[in-house]
């Protein structure tokens, strides 16, 4: 799912709240993610918010995402951890259990994708080759037709030589004659 870095005048993300808590080693960050109530899965919000405060190459684990109750936007709490050993020695197993799950699933649909374009790339080029062999097929005909044209042109051409020739040959009969006359 695509979504706007901003519409304009406001970010969809909106910090509520960001603490560095020094004693479990992890920044903790509640945010709000306006008009994505409904839409928003866990790993997309995942990628929002390391996109948004640039944690590229930390683990950023989803604890909660809440929709509110008439009201458009979902709240998120996520923990930034430096380690993932870290991370996994403070949470419960169950939640990397599930985004385990989630992940798989996510790489199983990309892999359907990518099978799926594959598909329909070898079907173009079967529909390419056809109509290449039919264009091949066409000047082969073309050339076919090009040497036999000549052919057919030689034995008219030879028609009329001799033609010419018995003209010729009549021409130079009938002024013989006139002689013996």
């Amino acid at each position: 799912m695509k979504y706007p870095k901003d519409f304009g005048y406001m970010s969809v993300i909106q910090t509520l709240s960001d603490v560095d808590n020094t004693f479990l080693s992890r920044r903790e960050l509640t945010c709000d993610f306006a008009g994505l109530s409904g839409k928003l899965k866990s790993m997309e919000a995942v990628d929002m918010v390391t996109k948004e405060f640039k944690l590229d190459g930390k683990v950023v684990v989803p604890m909660r995402l809440k929709t509110h109750v008439g009201m458009s936007k979902v709240t998120g709490i996520f923990y930034v951890y430096e380690d993932e050993g870290l991370a996994k020695k403070h949470i419960n197993p169950t939640i990397f259990t599930r985004l385990d799950k989630i992940k798989a699933k996510a790489e199983e649909a990309k892999a359907e994708e990518a099978k799926a374009e594959e598909a329909k790339a070898e079907e173009a080029k079967a529909e390419e080759a056809p109509a290449e062999e039919a264009k091949a097929e066409e000047a082969k005909a073309e050339e076919a037709k090009a040497e036999e044209a000549p052919a057919e042109e030689a034995p008219a051409e030879e028609a009329k030589a001799e033609e010419a020739k018995a003209e010729e040959a009549k021409a130079e009969e009938a002024p013989a004659e006139e002689k013996t006359e």
